[in-house]
């Protein structure tokens, strides 16, 4: 792990916004934050002037975290107190306490700034007599001058704001989407300032900010955008695609300057002679939603004297890092007025946007109030733990310690806040902070489901009978476990993903589709990917020759903004585009749309998978003491295994959920397999004798609690006894994978941060397609790949070698004289510590996985070496980069095959068959040029046959 960075030595971004009268306050509390010296170090490094709360972020610290578990225990001792008095007693402690460390904020700013924001139960949002008797009980009860009870701004919202401003309460208005209503809010505010004068009244210390939402405002309006574009033209055209990610801002300007006006004047005038302060407009809702727009959009478009921008962590992070002050917030007003007024001519009504957010926003702030008292009333009733996938290890008693020794330093360098912050220093110092995105996605997808939610209804809406995933590697992984996860979900389409090249697949996974009822998901971070490109290629002729011009609404693209695929797929008018955040990596990617629209197409619950993942988001937040966090726990056992050689991870699933082996396996290799280091999966090897297994193995049980296979349970608990290293995850719902996929991400990055490596880059990947695209470019000027001779043949198959592994090889007694006994000579050369893996070019069928699983089977028990099995070519998306660039223990078995048939692909000379030899033909070529020690075997037509014939020759290599 790198040294902690210096350049809070410097003021930084955030701490600047202080010299354009702007305050940043932190949208986000939970009580470890505050007891482990995060809000304090926030305050002191970025200038940090307040924190606001809300009912989303208690119900993920109360109920995702051991933070509140004594004093729940404490409170619940008396049976009589109701949920929500156990909440208020949690969340007043949680805010007296960070008030606390925000007072010397507050006197130092003679109470204009330094407040923590405590809201009413949103179930009061339309009682003006309960919101205020629940605002008055509220501010007695956290005492703290530097308090602000927040109000919604509802009709009987603003009522209960004015007589609380009368009564010397401070209050944060929250909900403000239209100007209008923020004017209602600000005159009410000086209502209520000029009945607390006439009553003799101080004024100096009351203080409000009215919370204006902005972000929302541009995810509503763009989708309402979306939708006219698809049949406007002309000037139509031009004036909506003005309009995308620019009315947010435009209504925030124009409000401000509704602000300016109402605050002066003699009416304001005689309330500030009295020593009154301004209601300060708070930015609420400033992380970019859009991936398309900056991270830091509506910070850096915001600033301006006597404002307030409230930001989430990830937010934060960004404008630390690469955030530009200045004096924004009255550039071109002239300029927002023109953009509102084109909102109108396009015929779209800001009001009613703004009335159906308020509306969204209610629901929004009342159904996680509901959720946080349920988890209360189970913490107090039932079990007084965090609902969080449990997680406990067995270590040998040195890396036991070594463990505890780095956590406790881990939290000393402050490594969770740096990962947080994207501290490219706790890798190498590269280009890391750019690749941190997966950090808030889980978040951000939250807070817009509607995409989601839209693409699941309307495919059980109009028929579709499948969905048809075309992606490789981070694009389709993820949406695998899906579909062997829940299967098919009644009602809605069956998903498949195509991730092969191999004819063969290709072929019968056609056949088990209906052309003209299935969604096809074209999935490619870059858009360039070679495989995605040529299946949609492919299977759009085939759709096209169904239904012509209106193939196009049978695809959808999930794909980063501006890439190729996205220029293609709105030329061939697909259904939807969706966006892939250009911060977040293929193998980080299964919380964003690459697995949440898959994941929405075939049926499932997206928001409990994501609120799954937001669980334990905060169980990994910074502030969370290094040792309860789940993520960083994982990451340090890997990353410090791995430094002492147990570098082989071997993968244990339950049944229900065995795929999630295959997302890890990506994501672990590719991760941290380069420089000669790496992490080397081992998934679905079948269990042996415990005798076999090497010191370089550390065990990883997912155990799905409802559903345990017993022997699984047995032979992991052989394991532990035998001192083998383990560490077992209690998976307790299929829906609870949302958290693992966030666990690992975490864990991967820490592990990465250990070992002192990028954990964001794949070089080696890309070598590989280099070496595959010049082939293919090859057979497109000449109608071939060049021709290869065989270093022997016999039984049907041939073996190939590049000169060095030959020249090894044939110096080995025996190898010259059969395909057994080259097998032999290859296998020799595997020592402790090595691991086998068998790379199968051929169609990925259960019996082809049977043979395959006999013969590494064979070589784990005759060798005593951890062995690898990948389907070609997608592992070259996965443990591909390992293979080629971690650390070369790997002895290689190359498998190919002759296509029976083959297939073209539309436009091209190239034919599946073809791209799929190119790939194995580059994939070899990488691995020799790297010095691997590899071995290829060539079958025939008939890949059954030619797969025994082999798996007769690995035996007898190994008798």
């Amino acid at each position: 792990m790198g040294t902690p960075s210096t350049s809070s030595t410097v003021q930084n971004a955030v701490a600047s916004l202080r010299q354009y009268g702007q305050s940043v306050w932190l949208d986000f509390i939970r009580r470890s934050l505050i007891a482990g010296g995060e809000l304090k170090r926030l305050v002191a490094e970025d200038g940090l002037g307040g924190v606001t709360s809300n009912p989303a972020i208690f119900e993920k610290a109360i109920d995702g975290s051991n933070d509140y578990a004594a004093a729940i225990e404490e409170i619940s001792k008396d049976p009589h107190l109701k949920a929500k008095a156990v909440y208020e007693m949690l969340a007043v402690k949680d805010i007296q306490d960070a008030a606390d460390v925000l007072k010397p904020v507050y006197e130092k700013a003679n109470a204009r700034d330094g407040y923590v924001s405590l809201e009413v139960s949103p179930d009061l949002a339309n009682d003006t007599p309960g919101t205020l008797a629940e605002a008055r009980r509220l501010w007695k009860a956290v005492g703290r001058p530097n308090v602000m009870i927040k109000v919604p701004a509802t009709p009987a919202g603003i009522p209960a704001i004015k007589t609380l401003i009368a009564e010397g309460v401070n209050v944060n208005v929250t909900l403000l989407f239209a100007r209008a209503a923020y004017e209602r809010v600000a005159h009410a505010f000086l209502d209520g300032l000029e009945a607390r004068a006439a009553a003799g009244g101080d004024l100096a210390h009351v203080a409000s900010v009215a919370s204006f939402f902005v972000s929302r405002i541009d995810s509503a309006v763009d989708a309402i955008v979306a939708e006219k574009l698809k049949t406007a033209t002309g000037a139509d055209k031009a004036r909506l695609e003005s309009l995308q990610g620019k009315v947010a801002i435009a209504n925030a300007k124009l409000a401000y300057q509704s602000y300016k006006k109402i605050f002066s004047g003699p009416r304001w005038e005689a309330l500030k002679a009295k020593g009154s302060q301004a209601q300060r407009v708070l930015w609420a809702s400033t992380g970019t939603k859009n991936p398309h727009y900056s991270d830091v959009l509506y910070v850096e478009e915001l600033i301006g004297p006597h404002t307030v921008n409230t930001v989430p962590p990830e937010t934060l992070s960004a404008f630390r890092d690469h955030g530009r002050p200045r004096p924004s917030l009255e550039e071109e007003v002239t300029e927002a007025m023109d953009t509102l007024e084109a909102l109108d001519k396009a015929g779209i009504s800001l009001d009613k946007v703004t009335d159906d957010l308020l509306a969204d926003g209610l629901k929004k702030f009342a159904e996680p109030f509901t959720k946080l008292l349920v988890a209360i009333e189970r913490r107090c009733r039932e079990a007084n733990k965090a609902r969080i996938n449990g997680q406990t290890y067995a270590l040998p008693p040195a890396l036991a310690a070594e463990v505890a020794q780095k956590l406790k330093d881990w939290d000393g360098q402050g490594g969770t806040r740096r990962l947080w912050a994207g501290d490219a220093s706790l890798w190498t110092g590269s280009d890391e902070a750019q690749w941190i995105g997966w950090i808030g996605i889980a978040e951000s997808q939250l807070d817009d489901l509607t995409p989601l939610v839209r693409i699941r209804e309307e495919v059980r809406r109009e028929g579709f009978t499948h969905a048809l995933l075309l992606g490789m590697g981070g694009s389709s992984l993820c949406p695998e476990v899906w579909k062997e996860t829940f299967g098919k979900v009644p009602g809605s389409p069956e998903l498949f993903v195509l991730d092969s090249t191999d004819p063969a697949q290709i072929e019968a996974c056609e056949k088990k589709i209906d052309l003209e009822k299935t969604l096809f998901i074209v999935s490619s971070k870059s858009g360039s990917t070679l495989e995605p490109n040529i299946f949609k290629a492919y299977f759009f002729e085939k759709v096209k020759q169904r239904l012509g011009a209106k193939a196009g609404s049978r695809f959808v693209a999930v794909t980063d903004p501006g890439s190729n695929l996205e220029k293609e797929a709105r030329g061939d008018k697909f259904r939807h585009i969706f966006p892939g955040v250009k911060s977040i990596g293929g193998r980080y990617s299964a919380l964003s749309n690459f697995g949440m629209v898959p994941a929405a197409a075939m049926g499932l619950d997206v928001e409990r998978l994501l609120d799954e993942a937001e669980r334990m988001v905060h169980a990994c937040a910074p502030g969370v003491p290094a040792d309860e966090n789940p993520g960083l726990v994982l990451g340090a056992i890997l990353g410090l295994a791995h430094n002492k050689k147990i570098d082989k991870v071997t993968i244990a699933a339950s049944p229900g959920i065995y795929d999630v082996g295959a997302w890890l396996e990506q994501l672990l290799a590719e991760s941290t397999g380069k420089e000669g280091k790496g992490i080397v999966p081992v998934d679905r090897e079948p269990p042996g004798d415990t005798a076999i297994y090497g010191e370089d193995r550390l065990f990883v049980y997912l155990r799905l609690e409802p559903t345990p296979d017993l022997h699984q349970d047995e032979h992991v608990s052989t394991l532990e006894r035998t001192g083998h290293p383990v560490v077992r995850i209690r998976v307790g719902h299929r829906y609870d994978l949302g958290q693992e996929f966030f666990r690992w991400e975490f864990a991967t990055a820490v592990a990465g941060a250990i070992i002192g490596i990028n954990a964001f880059n794949q070089p080696d990947v890309e070598a590989s397609k280099i070496a595959t695209r010049k082939l293919t470019e090859q057979y497109e000027r000449t109608g071939m790949l060049a021709p290869e001779a065989p270093m022997l043949e016999g039984d049907g198959l041939k073996l190939y070698a590049d000169e060095r592994n030959a020249a090894q090889l044939m110096a080995l007694p025996g190898a010259r004289t059969s395909i057994g006994g080259a097998l032999r000579a290859h296998f020799e050369r595997l020592r402790r510590g090595d691991y086998a893996a068998f790379l199968a070019y051929i169609e990925m069928s259960e019996a082809h996985e049977q043979i395959l699983q006999a013969m590494r089977r064979m070589v784990r028990d005759g060798k005593r070496v951890a062995t690898c099995l990948g389907f070609g070519p997608r592992f070259l998306h996965s443990t591909g980069q390992a293979y080629k660039g971690g650390p070369n223990s790997g002895v290689f078995l190359q498998i190919t095959c002759d296509d029976a048939a083959d297939l073209a692909v539309p436009g091209q000379k190239l034919t599946f068959g073809v791209v799929k030899a190119a790939q194995a033909r580059g994939d070899f070529q990488v691995l020799a040029e790297r010095q691997r020690r590899a071995l290829r075997v060539h079958l025939g037509k008939d890949v059954t046959a030619g797969l025994e014939t082999l798996r007769r020759s690995v035996e007898q290599a190994l008798a």
